[in-house]
């Protein structure tokens, strides 16, 4: 039995702490904050509440695999996973709407052909085959698979299935996300709907590789979820408890400050407060800033690895306590789509690092009594992506994200009629919020692991040149997003206890 110190109670790091124990180890969890789950967190105020991060679950057979794998419990045993339907209704900016089903993609390709015409439908469908194929090429390597140590194969190749489109005698195939919208789906309205996913997760279309059709394609795989009783909070509360069931330790408020190493492997951690702690494996939840930190400034990974990413897009939520019961038949979500699609990315990934006058904006009201004081109130969270903080005078003040969080509810207007008159009051959470809940010192939040692109979308391998010192969760392989984090868990775990020999889950 070893003696494992974890570090961060992210979702990736409790789901690595569980199968660690399971195994037989003793699991220690250092987090600097009181409490776990990371990024899913809960916001709550006279009788409210709401979810501070993801809203909904994509892929939740991840997160089932984990309680089969860690005990007798399954999931849903902990949680009440309801598949929400409408997956989503959209709001375009020419004022077309459509909802689309979860997970039927006959429904979807007949819902959008009823919108916008016959033949979108079609389109969108053959669109859903070929990122198919996508996901079965890449499915292993990118979210089952420790990463490769041959890894710029990844790089260099783009599974997504192009068709050939010839332009002014020019035979041209998509590239990236936006050249799918234009070249193959040929309206600008699927263009958005394909468009919106990418920003969803922080990602430019424009040059996102192709091969992120992954993403719309688990949700309209294998659907969306939510976690009714609280949101996805509860989600990380099970798996919590999970993990206090198979006797991991959490030490909160204990901020680590170092990780001891001797002869090139890990021997220990040093909390902030107190004498060292050995450790024969260490396993880091944290931002790649934070571990060099922790590390004294020295890398973790040299020679031909992928080197950490940082930085990127951040997220802004405001939530609105409102006055008047939820409407029956709402659409537990609704992306309203950006007037000026251009502008919005351009501002968002430009040199002005600005979000724009009118952005896409997600509203979510869930049907769930428990977020609210009564029958006659409805919890409602918009979110939109935001650049991250800046540095010195490009740091959003308390004024601009006021101003921001203005702009949100008035593009929510677009879905929710009455908003202005039915708000009681509104709470304002910006990337300053995100980066004290993860400890991302700019707020950023990791973008899922994608091949291609030159493998700048990739994410540094889960083991380390240090021996015995694992990364774990989205700032490592196989990157951001609620699925992946669940699977960088599994990684690291199998790492540790089969060694470098582990070629991931079967």
């Amino acid at each position: 039995m070893a003696r494992i110190a974890v570090i961060g109670a992210g979702m990736g790091a409790m789901a690595a702490a569980a199968r660690l124990a399971v195994a037989g180890h003793r699991v220690v969890v250092y987090e600097r904050t009181r409490t776990y789950g990371g990024a899913l967190g809960r916001f709550e105020r006279d009788g409210f509440s709401f979810d501070t991060g993801p809203g909904l679950l994509p892929l939740p057979a991840v997160w089932r695999d984990l309680f089969v794998k860690t005990g007798k419990e399954p999931l849903e045993s902990r949680v009440e996973l309801v598949q929400v339907d409408p997956s989503c209704r959209h709001v375009f900016a020419d004022g077309t709407e459509v909802s689309l089903p979860n997970a039927s993609r006959a429904g979807v390709v007949a819902a959008l052909d009823a919108a916008l015409g016959a033949g979108a439908g079609q389109r969108w469908g053959e669109f859903l085959v070929r990122a198919r194929e996508t996901w079965d090429r890449t499915r292993r390597p990118l979210l089952e698979e420790p990463l490769w140590p041959n890894w710029r194969v990844l790089a260099e190749r783009e599974p997504y299935p192009a068709v050939p489109h010839k332009r002014l005698l020019r035979t041209r195939r998509a590239g990236t996300l936006a050249e799918v919208g234009t070249l193959e789906l040929r309206d600008p309205r699927l263009a958005a709907l394909l468009d919106g996913h990418a920003l969803a997760y922080g990602l430019d279309p424009r040059t996102a590789p192709a091969n992120a059709a992954v993403l719309p394609y688990m949700e309209y795989a294998f659907g969306m979820w939510y976690v009714r009783g609280g949101g996805l909070r509860e989600l990380a509360r099970a798996v919590y408890e999970r993990c206090l069931a198979r006797r991991v330790e959490f030490r909160f408020g204990t901020e680590v400050t170092g990780i001891v190493e001797k002869d090139g492997r890990v021997v220990g951690v040093e909390p902030a407060e107190g004498a060292v702690e050995e450790a024969e494996f260490v396993v880091c939840g944290v931002a790649p800033d934070v571990l060099d930190r922790l590390r004294g400034g020295s890398p973790v990974r040299g020679g031909d690895a992928v080197p950490a990413q940082r930085g990127g897009a951040s997220r802004l939520t405001v939530l609105l306590a409102l006055r008047g019961g939820r409407p029956e038949g709402t659409a537990h979500r609704t992306v309203v789509h950006a007037r000026d699609a251009g502008a919005e990315l351009d501002g968002l990934f430009g040199a002005a690092a600005e979000m724009a006058a009118s952005p896409t904006v997600t509203v979510l009201r869930p049907d769930d009594p428990a977020l609210v004081p009564d029958s006659d109130h409805e919890a409602v969270t918009l979110c939109a992506t935001v650049p991250a903080l800046g540095g010195g005078p490009d740091r959003p003040t308390a004024e601009v994200s006021a101003h921001r969080a203005e702009r949100l509810i008035d593009v929510a207007r677009r879905a929710v009629p009455g908003l202005r008159e039915r708000l009681l009051w509104h709470e304002v959470r910006t990337p300053a919020e995100v980066a004290a809940d993860t400890g991302v010192p700019d707020g950023a939040i990791p973008v899922p692991a994608l091949a291609g692109a030159g493998g700048r979308l990739l994410h540094a391998a889960n083991s380390t040149r240090t021996e015995g010192l694992f990364t774990v969760g989205g700032w490592s392989h196989p990157g951001g997003g609620l699925p992946h984090a669940g699977m960088s868990g599994a990684l690291v775990a199998g790492l540790v206890v089969e060694g470098p020999e582990f070629r991931g889950s079967q």
